[in-house]
């Protein structure tokens, strides 16, 4: 994979997705760049319409598109809205990706997930290992359409010669993420969670699952610094995965997160809710040949988005 130089100054650049933790985190960072950067609500524009899709591209003629849009939750709301994960993905990334080709976009990004990869990949997960395997069954439907998005690049790439790439995000944290009580994902969770039990003073927090998968955390400001620098350097048919090579048991992750809140009683743990896979830690060494890491240590994360959740829902 030769490094390529692509110029982002003055450039239209579309970030579908900006008000999702993963594009507002892209925001931030485009802010620093010299770029004219593009933004529609759902209200203006519903990204699973094609007919919207279509009239908006050709009108606003975006050069460069961040596609971050995405139906996203933790295990329990995967594994309940599993016609909503499958289809408004699925519709999303079509009419996104091909619109992109139509209106003859310079550069897109796709993002997906490291679900993408099968349930007892070897570890760490490498970028081919996709397909390789049978997928987590409660997320499946996410996955698929994710993984059909990545092949939908993959075909522009090859048929049209589309510079479009492929990234695949760990799990990720900070601001701007979903603290709902059912259906947010791991970090969110245990944040609320755990800052709950400090305000009314509980002896224990119960965890779900057994505590002992190992899982991988970035932090998404981290992420979307990724996101520009291979914008900017990489370009070929490949995945490249984007995180911090490193991981931790949902256990000692709970201990880190009631240190960063502040709570001091008992955890314990509930093998009666699902533990998902038993492992996800993606090989970077792609991602780190490409000249990238993540710079955010997990304890200095956590605080920030602790921070950011006290500021979101108004306790800060």
């Amino acid at each position: 994979m030769a490094a390529t130089r692509f110029e982002l100054a003055g450039k239209r650049v579309f970030v579908a997705g900006h008000r999702g933790m993963v594009g507002s985190a892209l925001v931030r960072r485009l802010v620093r760049e010299n770029v004219a950067l593009m933004t529609v609500p759902r209200s203006e524009v519903d990204l699973r319409d094609q007919a919207a899709v279509f009239a908006w591209f050709a009108r606003a003629k975006p050069q460069v598109v961040f596609l971050a849009a995405a139906k996203v939750g933790g295990i329990v709301a995967n594994n309940t809205l599993r016609a909503e994960f499958i289809y408004d993905n699925l519709a999303i990334a079509t009419n996104v990706i091909h619109a992109a080709h139509v209106n003859g976009v310079e550069k897109l990004m796709f993002l997906g997930s490291s679900c993408i990869y099968p349930k007892l990949a070897a570890q760490p997960l490498r970028e081919d290992a996709m397909l390789t395997g049978a997928l987590e069954p409660t997320n499946e439907p996410y996955a698929i359409a994710k993984i059909a998005g990545i092949k939908m690049v993959e075909a522009y790439r090859s048929q049209y010669g589309a510079d479009f790439i492929n990234v695949m995000p760990t799990n990720l944290y900070g601001p701007g993420d979903n603290y709902h009580p059912e259906y947010s994902h791991v970090v969110a969770a245990l944040i609320r969670r755990f800052h709950e039990a400090k305000r009314s003073d509980a002896a224990e927090v119960v965890v779900w699952g057994t505590g002992t998968p190992r899982r991988e955390f970035l932090y998404v400001d981290d992420m979307a610094d990724a996101c520009l620098h291979l914008m900017k350097t990489f370009s070929a048919p490949e995945l490249v995965n984007i995180g911090t090579g490193e991981d931790i048991t949902i256990a000692d992750f709970a201990r880190v997160v009631a240190a960063a809140v502040g709570y001091r009683g008992r955890i314990s743990f509930d093998p009666s809710r699902p533990d998902g896979t038993p492992r996800k830690l993606l090989d970077v060494s792609r991602l780190a040949a490409l000249g990238w890491r993540a710079t955010t240590p997990l304890e200095e994360g956590i605080r920030l988005a602790y921070q950011a959740f006290l500021r979101e829902t108004g306790q800060g």
